[in-house]
């Protein structure tokens, strides 16, 4: 991208920014004229207060003709045009006090309307920030740091641990361990091997490596999104206000009122005091009192809307696209289940690995850590630890030598670890080996997860009035086709880079007001293509924010579900404002038409239709009652602990899982004795904490979800768990009378625990997006 351009556009935009003050300045003066004036009348000097409501109108007058022109220039008129006639018309039959309350009323709608600058500038802007502009190239003598503009392809590079790869390229020597989330999505790390192409902008999340450039700064991948953006952003049509859209037919109408009342009456009096009562105050004042309303509401809950334009697309919006790592997902990967080799149990398996990755940066370490602290495991000092990037982590720990990572696959592979390898293939997860002492001691496989608040917040998505959810998606086709089918969208797209989402983007726009949801770099050209743009920003990029019109600050996808809900609400409530305000305003024009109403006496009608256009705006400030239900503290608390209790009790699942595996191994004394444990970690725990929610937590959450039916189906799985809880028990009392269970239990004993534990699961993950998501 060319510098010296963009430096040029910023400039332009600082001239934009310093002119948007003027509405600020304005709503000062006018207010000041006005209540300067009015003073002065009550003291008497009614000449004075007749200057200073003169000087207040006029310095209305020219930026409002500013403004109407710059309107015209783009083929628009607007309700602007209306103000400036009244304006002019008071101006010219001396009625100052109707056409300072006029100017008060225009620059106050001026100042509530207000939108920020464009967004492709800052976009731009933040893209460039994140851009390396520099790279290191191998030269004889060593390592020299050149200017980036200076890589030509052929050039061999150094890329050092944490940096921004430069340039397109090609790993030449060590594998590179690679961050490529920036431009992907995918939260997972990528190694590429020798010969590999690797793209400009992803970032090194192992040790140095070097790259040999394949493409110069201006043709490599990350200077292509930049161009992107800015050309998604210049092509984004500009939001038609509300207003406008009704001054469109408001418009001619009050000028061929006012046009025929001067002909008919031959008052000019009358002419301006269709004018005083025809200025659309309803239009200036009421339709962006509600929409800013709107704008309040939303950001008590966490979301930042830019501009009332913004607010009010996303009232009309039916297309909703989403991106997946880091919006549906928690962009993180998280434990998503341990499995122990023979003689080993999960917990312990986790304990140790944990242990190996406290100092350990790596993501897939931090996830590990975060686990085995959440299960509130005690973990040991690690001493003599070594990593190697794209291996894993090697140390001794409680005085065994093990390691976390990858293993060397060239050599035979037990029945166990096969089923992880197919486990980890088929739910789409990584994969961290536990060796110790040199055996294969378990694995840990991570994924990440769906965030708890998504199925929720998609379902209230679709009853705001979305009609169609799409996922959009740099990652592979195989965990974003399971992430569809579980959301329940409607279309997913994987494999996109992001001028792919930016043509997925603009082809639904065609059919309907769009909404485009990301939180990466590689969304801000996506974002910025969308009539509406929501960027993830407790966890996003500073690009992806920039280039978005709503920012979501708390991480949480279902606020974007109560945004559109106010959206539509505040939309609502300004149509009705506008409509019935124009409406009085008719009434009045008419008045005014046959003489009885002067133009002072005009302004003030129109002053107490503004008030009560107004009131009625101001009601999109309320929370409305249907959309979100009100937990008090008491049922708050109780959803946190037995949120808490759920981190907890992932070591009781596992324990189940691997008691079943145990028995498809052999039906000897290990099998019996980890379907003891198994069966003592459901007496001791689970069941106690189903027995809490059954009666503690469900009993508080009936009011707050319309009663007992509504948690039916969760008290049902109770009844489910607890049956298959008394079958286990029974079998091994079976066993421990007959020295072993019999051939004829073996079978159903199985399917009892692999039963129990897919029951489980779908239980806990229920509860979890329908109860703990109201609390995050």
């Amino acid at each position: 991208m060319n510098r010296s351009a963009f430096i040029t556009r910023l400039r332009s935009v600082a001239v934009a920014v310093a002119s948007a003050r003027l509405e600020p300045a304005l709503l000062a003066v006018t207010a000041a004229a006005l209540t300067a004036g009015g003073a002065a009348w009550l003291a008497g000097d009614r000449g004075l207060a007749d200057l200073l409501w003169a000087l207040g109108t006029w310095a209305a007058v020219l930026p409002a003709v500013g403004w109407v022109l710059a309107a015209l220039r783009h083929g628009r008129a607007g309700v602007d045009l209306i103000a400036v006639l009244a304006l002019g018309g008071t101006l010219a039959v001396h009625e100052y006090l109707a056409g300072a309350l006029i100017a008060l009323m225009l620059a106050t709608g001026r100042t509530l309307e207000a939108a920020a600058q464009r967004r492709a500038s800052h976009d731009l802007r933040a893209l460039l920030e994140h851009a390396p502009r520099s790279a290191r190239l191998r030269t004889a003598a060593g390592a020299a740091t050149v200017p980036l503009a200076d890589v030509a392809v052929g050039d061999l590079l150094v890329v050092g641990p944490g940096e921004v790869v430069p340039v397109d390229g090609r790993v030449e020597g060590a594998v590179a361990s690679l961050d490529e989330s920036v431009l992907t999505g995918e939260s997972l790390h990528v190694e590429r091997t020798a010969g590999d192409p690797v793209r400009s902008g992803v970032v090194n999340a192992g040790g140095a490596f070097e790259l040999r450039a394949t493409a110069g700064e201006q043709d490599s991948t990350y200077a292509g999104i930049v161009r992107l953006a800015r050309q998604a952003g210049a092509e984004s049509a500009p939001v038609v206000r509300l207003a406008d859209r009704y001054a469109v037919w408001f418009l001619p109408l009050t000028l061929a009122v006012a046009g025929l009342t001067w002909l008919l009456s031959g008052s000019a009096v009358r002419a301006v005091a269709v004018l005083v009562v025809a200025t659309p105050c309803p239009l200036l004042l009421a339709a962006p009192v509600a929409i800013v309303s709107g704008i309040s509401r939303a950001s008590r809950l966490g979301v930042v809307v830019r501009d009332g334009g913004a607010l009010e697309n996303l009232g009309r919006a039916r297309t909703l696209l989403l991106d997946k790592t880091g919006t549906l997902t928690r962009g993180r990967p998280h434990v998503l289940d341990v499995i122990a080799a023979p003689g080993w149990q999960p917990a312990e398996v986790l304990r140790l690995a944990a242990s190996l990755d406290q100092y350990s940066p790596h993501v897939l370490a931090e996830a590990i850590v975060g686990a085995a602290r959440e299960r509130k495991l005690v973990l040991s000092l690690p001493s003599d630890v070594t990593e190697t990037p794209g291996r894993g982590a090697s140390g001794t720990v409680d005085g065994h030598r093990v390691s976390v990572g990858r293993i060397d696959v060239s050599g035979g592979r037990p029945a166990w670890a096969r089923a992880v390898d197919n486990r980890a293939l088929l739910d789409g997860a990584a994969v961290a080996w536990l060796t110790v002492d040199g055996c294969q001691a378990g694995a840990v496989l991570l994924r990440d997860p769906l965030r708890r608040d998504a199925p929720r917040a998609l379902r209230h998505l679709r009853t705001a009035g979305i009609e169609r959810l799409m996922m959009l998606t740099g990652d592979r086709a195989e965990p974003a086709a399971e992430v569809g089918a579980v959301l329940g969208l409607d279309d997913v797209r994987a494999g996109l880079d992001p001028a792919g989402k930016v043509a997925v983007v603009r082809a639904e726009r065609e059919r309907a007001v769009t909404v485009m949801v990301g939180d990466g770099v590689n969304d801000a050209p996506a974002l910025a293509a969308a009539d509406i743009g929501v960027a993830m920003g407790a966890r996003g990029s500073t690009a992806s924010s920039e280039a978005a019109d709503i920012v979501l600050t708390t991480d949480r996808v279902d606020r974007l579900a109560d945004a559109v809900f106010i959206a539509v609400r505040a939309r609502r409530i300004a149509v009705q404002s506008a409509l019935g305000g124009m409406a009085m305003s008719l009434a009045a024009m008419t008045a005014a038409a046959f003489g009885l109403l002067p133009p002072a006496g005009g302004a003030l009608l129109q002053e107490a239709i503004d008030v009560a256009v107004i009131l009625n705006a101001l009601r999109a400030l309320r929370t409305d009652q249907a959309a979100q239900p009100a937990l008090d503290p008491a049922a708050e608390a109780l959803i946190q602990r037995f949120a808490s209790e759920h981190n907890d009790l992932q070591s009781v699942l596992e324990a189940v899982h691997s008691a079943a595996d145990s028995l498809s191994d052999g039906p000897g004394p290990q099998a019996l004795a980890a379907v003891e444990e198994a069966h003592r970690l459901l007496t001791d725990r689970l069941l106690p904490h189903e027995y809490a929610e059954e009666h503690e937590l469900y009993p508080a959450l009936a009011p707050v979800l319309g009663g007992p039916e509504a948690t039916a189906t969760m008290s049902r799985a109770h009844t489910e768990i607890e049956r298959l809880a008394r079958r286990i028990a029974t079998h091994l009392r079976l066993a421990r009378a007959e020295g072993g269970p019999s051939p004829g239990q073996l079978d159903d004993l199985r399917a009892c625990l692999y039963g129990l534990h897919t029951v489980l699961r779908l239980h806990f993950t229920q509860e979890e997006e329908s109860y703990f998501s109201l609390v995050q």
